[in-house]
Protein backbone atom coordinates (compact mmCIF):
# COMPACT_ATOMS: atom_id res chain seq x y z
CA UNK A 1 0.00 0.00 0.00
CA UNK A 2 2.88 2.86 0.82
CA UNK A 3 4.68 1.92 -2.39
CA UNK A 4 1.16 2.57 -4.22
CA UNK A 5 0.88 5.75 -2.16
CA UNK A 6 4.58 6.75 -3.14
CA UNK A 7 3.52 6.05 -6.98
CA UNK A 8 0.39 8.00 -7.01
CA UNK A 9 2.55 11.20 -5.41
CA UNK A 10 4.70 10.86 -8.24
CA UNK A 11 2.33 10.29 -10.28
CA UNK A 12 0.56 13.38 -9.11
CA UNK A 13 3.96 15.36 -8.96
CA UNK A 14 4.41 14.56 -12.35
CA UNK A 15 1.15 15.72 -13.10
CA UNK A 16 1.18 19.09 -11.37
CA UNK A 17 4.75 19.60 -13.66
CA UNK A 18 3.54 18.60 -17.20
CA UNK A 19 0.03 21.25 -16.09
CA UNK A 20 2.51 24.27 -14.89
CA UNK A 21 5.21 23.73 -17.96
CA UNK A 22 2.39 23.08 -20.25
CA UNK A 23 1.21 27.07 -18.89
CA UNK A 24 4.51 28.26 -18.82
CA UNK A 25 4.81 27.26 -22.51
CA UNK A 26 1.62 28.03 -23.97
CA UNK A 27 2.02 29.26 -27.78
CA UNK A 28 2.12 33.03 -28.29
CA UNK A 29 -1.49 33.86 -30.04
CA UNK A 30 -1.72 34.56 -33.59
CA UNK A 31 -2.86 38.43 -32.80
CA UNK A 32 -4.66 40.77 -30.55
CA UNK A 33 -6.64 43.55 -31.43
CA UNK A 34 -7.50 46.15 -28.25
CA UNK A 35 -9.87 48.85 -28.19
CA UNK A 36 -9.10 52.75 -26.19
CA UNK A 37 -11.67 55.29 -25.21
CA UNK A 38 -10.46 58.87 -23.69
CA UNK A 39 -10.31 62.26 -23.33
CA UNK A 40 -8.10 65.06 -23.15
CA UNK A 41 -8.29 68.35 -21.79
CA UNK A 42 -6.57 70.63 -25.37
CA UNK A 43 -5.62 67.66 -28.32
CA UNK A 44 -2.43 68.72 -29.37
CA UNK A 45 -0.92 67.52 -32.35
CA UNK A 46 3.11 68.55 -32.64
CA UNK A 47 2.72 70.91 -30.06
CA UNK A 48 -0.57 72.66 -32.37
CA UNK A 49 -4.30 73.16 -30.60
CA UNK A 50 -6.74 71.21 -32.70
CA UNK A 51 -9.12 71.80 -30.80
CA UNK A 52 -9.12 75.59 -30.09
CA UNK A 53 -7.90 74.68 -26.68
CA UNK A 54 -11.04 72.49 -25.72
CA UNK A 55 -11.69 69.13 -24.25
CA UNK A 56 -11.79 66.52 -27.10
CA UNK A 57 -13.30 62.80 -26.87
CA UNK A 58 -10.84 60.29 -28.69
CA UNK A 59 -11.68 56.20 -29.71
CA UNK A 60 -9.06 53.75 -31.05
CA UNK A 61 -8.56 50.40 -32.13
CA UNK A 62 -5.59 48.42 -32.40
CA UNK A 63 -4.72 45.18 -34.62
CA UNK A 64 -1.31 43.48 -33.51
CA UNK A 65 0.06 40.65 -35.62
CA UNK A 66 2.79 38.14 -33.94
CA UNK A 67 4.65 38.95 -36.90
CA UNK A 68 5.22 42.00 -36.41
CA UNK A 69 2.39 43.66 -38.44
CA UNK A 70 -0.06 45.90 -37.08
CA UNK A 71 -2.59 48.27 -38.00
CA UNK A 72 -5.39 50.84 -36.38
CA UNK A 73 -7.22 53.48 -36.03
CA UNK A 74 -7.95 56.84 -34.16
CA UNK A 75 -11.02 59.47 -34.45
CA UNK A 76 -11.28 62.68 -32.56
CA UNK A 77 -13.22 65.88 -32.70
CA UNK A 78 -11.42 68.68 -33.99
CA UNK A 79 -11.88 72.66 -34.62
CA UNK A 80 -9.00 73.49 -36.26
CA UNK A 81 -10.21 73.04 -40.19
CA UNK A 82 -12.78 75.43 -39.44
CA UNK A 83 -11.37 77.83 -37.29
CA UNK A 84 -7.66 77.76 -39.06
CA UNK A 85 -8.12 76.93 -42.39
CA UNK A 86 -11.87 78.79 -43.16
CA UNK A 87 -13.99 75.65 -44.35
CA UNK A 88 -17.44 75.24 -43.15
CA UNK A 89 -17.10 71.27 -43.10
CA UNK A 90 -14.58 69.06 -41.21
CA UNK A 91 -15.02 68.82 -37.30
CA UNK A 92 -13.74 65.06 -37.05
CA UNK A 93 -10.41 63.08 -37.30
CA UNK A 94 -10.05 60.07 -38.48
CA UNK A 95 -6.41 58.53 -38.37
CA UNK A 96 -5.56 55.02 -40.54
CA UNK A 97 -2.65 53.58 -39.71
CA UNK A 98 -0.62 50.51 -40.25
CA UNK A 99 2.91 49.12 -40.66
CA UNK A 100 5.80 46.81 -39.31
CA UNK A 101 7.85 46.65 -36.51
CA UNK A 102 10.85 44.58 -35.93
CA UNK A 103 14.24 43.78 -33.95
CA UNK A 104 17.83 44.50 -35.02
CA UNK A 105 19.08 43.55 -31.92
CA UNK A 106 17.62 42.73 -28.24
CA UNK A 107 18.49 46.62 -27.46
CA UNK A 108 17.55 47.94 -31.13
CA UNK A 109 14.65 47.96 -32.91
CA UNK A 110 12.70 49.31 -35.87
CA UNK A 111 8.88 50.84 -36.69
CA UNK A 112 8.32 51.44 -40.66
CA UNK A 113 4.44 52.12 -41.84
CA UNK A 114 2.00 54.67 -43.12
CA UNK A 115 -1.05 57.04 -41.75
CA UNK A 116 -3.65 58.95 -43.17
CA UNK A 117 -5.29 62.05 -41.15
CA UNK A 118 -8.69 62.57 -42.65
CA UNK A 119 -11.30 65.21 -41.69
CA UNK A 120 -14.63 63.83 -43.16
CA UNK A 121 -16.50 65.77 -45.63
CA UNK A 122 -13.85 68.97 -45.18
CA UNK A 123 -14.20 71.74 -47.60
CA UNK A 124 -10.83 73.65 -47.13
CA UNK A 125 -9.98 75.02 -49.73
CA UNK A 126 -12.97 74.79 -51.60
CA UNK A 127 -14.49 77.96 -53.75
CA UNK A 128 -17.13 80.02 -52.01
CA UNK A 129 -15.50 79.09 -48.19
CA UNK A 130 -13.69 81.70 -46.43
CA UNK A 131 -9.86 82.06 -47.40
CA UNK A 132 -11.00 79.87 -50.54
CA UNK A 133 -7.15 79.85 -52.59
CA UNK A 134 -5.09 79.67 -49.65
CA UNK A 135 -5.87 76.03 -48.79
CA UNK A 136 -6.25 72.58 -50.18
CA UNK A 137 -7.79 69.55 -48.80
CA UNK A 138 -7.02 69.34 -45.38
CA UNK A 139 -6.73 65.17 -45.43
CA UNK A 140 -3.07 64.00 -45.42
CA UNK A 141 -0.81 61.15 -45.54
CA UNK A 142 2.72 60.33 -44.33
CA UNK A 143 5.42 57.66 -44.61
CA UNK A 144 7.13 57.28 -41.13
CA UNK A 145 10.15 55.01 -40.12
CA UNK A 146 11.63 54.92 -36.47
CA UNK A 147 14.24 53.59 -34.58
CA UNK A 148 14.04 52.82 -30.91
CA UNK A 149 17.32 52.18 -28.68
CA UNK A 150 16.41 50.77 -25.07
CA UNK A 151 14.39 54.02 -23.71
CA UNK A 152 15.23 56.45 -26.81
CA UNK A 153 12.97 56.55 -29.97
CA UNK A 154 14.18 58.66 -33.38
CA UNK A 155 10.98 58.88 -35.48
CA UNK A 156 10.98 60.70 -38.93
CA UNK A 157 7.84 61.65 -40.81
CA UNK A 158 7.32 62.89 -44.57
CA UNK A 159 4.17 63.92 -45.95
CA UNK A 160 3.13 62.07 -49.69
CA UNK A 161 0.78 65.05 -50.68
CA UNK A 162 -0.10 68.69 -49.39
CA UNK A 163 0.61 68.58 -45.66
CA UNK A 164 -3.26 69.88 -43.50
CA UNK A 165 -4.53 71.64 -46.31
CA UNK A 166 -1.35 74.08 -46.57
CA UNK A 167 -0.41 74.54 -50.75
CA UNK A 168 2.32 73.41 -52.08
CA UNK A 169 3.51 71.80 -48.97
CA UNK A 170 4.15 68.28 -50.34
CA UNK A 171 7.54 66.23 -48.62
CA UNK A 172 6.66 68.29 -45.66
CA UNK A 173 8.78 66.76 -42.82
CA UNK A 174 8.70 65.80 -38.92
CA UNK A 175 11.56 64.73 -36.60
CA UNK A 176 10.35 63.46 -33.39
CA UNK A 177 13.13 62.36 -30.46
CA UNK A 178 11.72 61.09 -27.16
CA UNK A 179 12.26 59.07 -24.66
CA UNK A 180 10.64 56.74 -22.35
CA UNK A 181 11.52 56.64 -18.14
CA UNK A 182 10.45 53.90 -16.12
CA UNK A 183 9.80 55.43 -12.59
CA UNK A 184 8.24 52.52 -11.12
CA UNK A 185 5.21 52.11 -9.00
CA UNK A 186 3.12 52.78 -12.53
CA UNK A 187 4.34 56.18 -13.02
CA UNK A 188 6.52 56.92 -16.50
CA UNK A 189 8.20 60.19 -17.98
CA UNK A 190 8.62 60.92 -21.34
CA UNK A 191 10.17 63.90 -22.24
CA UNK A 192 10.10 64.90 -26.59
CA UNK A 193 11.23 67.40 -29.06
CA UNK A 194 9.81 67.61 -32.24
CA UNK A 195 10.70 70.20 -35.47
CA UNK A 196 7.96 70.59 -38.17
CA UNK A 197 9.09 71.53 -41.90
CA UNK A 198 6.48 72.70 -44.37
CA UNK A 199 8.29 73.90 -47.14
CA UNK A 200 6.84 77.14 -49.56
CA UNK A 201 4.67 78.67 -47.42
CA UNK A 202 4.48 82.64 -47.41
CA UNK A 203 4.61 83.13 -43.90
CA UNK A 204 7.39 81.47 -41.74
CA UNK A 205 5.75 77.53 -41.09
CA UNK A 206 8.52 75.81 -39.20
CA UNK A 207 8.81 75.21 -35.74
CA UNK A 208 10.71 73.28 -32.97
CA UNK A 209 7.81 71.71 -30.31
CA UNK A 210 8.61 69.98 -27.10
CA UNK A 211 6.86 68.13 -24.12
CA UNK A 212 7.34 66.41 -20.85
CA UNK A 213 4.34 63.69 -20.26
CA UNK A 214 3.70 62.33 -16.90
CA UNK A 215 1.78 58.85 -17.26
CA UNK A 216 0.15 56.93 -14.08
CA UNK A 217 -0.92 53.68 -14.73
CA UNK A 218 -3.75 52.56 -12.51
CA UNK A 219 -4.40 49.48 -13.78
CA UNK A 220 -7.07 47.75 -15.31
CA UNK A 221 -6.15 49.66 -18.74
CA UNK A 222 -6.47 52.59 -17.43
CA UNK A 223 -3.99 55.34 -18.15
CA UNK A 224 -3.71 59.24 -16.52
CA UNK A 225 -1.39 61.93 -18.44
CA UNK A 226 -0.52 64.96 -17.49
CA UNK A 227 1.55 67.00 -19.85
CA UNK A 228 3.52 70.16 -20.32
CA UNK A 229 3.62 71.62 -23.92
CA UNK A 230 4.96 74.59 -25.93
CA UNK A 231 6.15 75.27 -29.33
CA UNK A 232 8.32 77.99 -30.80
CA UNK A 233 5.51 78.46 -33.66
CA UNK A 234 5.49 81.85 -35.35
CA UNK A 235 2.09 83.46 -34.41
CA UNK A 236 2.14 85.30 -38.32
CA UNK A 237 1.25 81.51 -39.46
CA UNK A 238 0.03 80.00 -36.55
CA UNK A 239 -3.09 82.39 -35.28
CA UNK A 240 -5.86 80.99 -36.51
CA UNK A 241 -8.97 83.14 -38.19
CA UNK A 242 -10.18 84.08 -34.35
CA UNK A 243 -7.01 85.57 -33.28
CA UNK A 244 -6.22 82.43 -31.46
CA UNK A 245 -2.33 81.64 -31.23
CA UNK A 246 -2.42 77.74 -31.68
CA UNK A 247 1.16 77.07 -30.70
CA UNK A 248 0.59 78.83 -26.85
CA UNK A 249 2.10 76.40 -24.01
CA UNK A 250 -0.31 74.85 -22.07
CA UNK A 251 -0.71 71.98 -19.37
CA UNK A 252 -2.65 69.49 -20.79
CA UNK A 253 -4.44 66.11 -18.56
CA UNK A 254 -6.25 63.42 -20.00
CA UNK A 255 -7.37 59.68 -19.43
CA UNK A 256 -7.30 56.59 -21.66
CA UNK A 257 -8.96 53.06 -20.92
CA UNK A 258 -7.68 50.57 -22.86
CA UNK A 259 -9.88 46.98 -23.36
Amino acid sequence: MQTYHRYLLASCALLACGVTFAQATSPEPEYQITFNAGVVSDYRVRGIAQTSFKPALQVGADFVHKSGFYAGTFASNVRWVKDFNGATKGSVEVDLYGGYKGQISPDLSYDLGLITYQYPGNNSGDAGTPGAGAFSNASTTEAYGALTYKMFTLKYNRSLGNFLGNLNSHGSQYFDLSAGFDLTHGFTLTPHVGHQLIPNQSLPANYTDYSLTLAKDMGNGLVLTAAAIGTNAKRSFYTDLNGRYLGRDTLMVGAKYTF
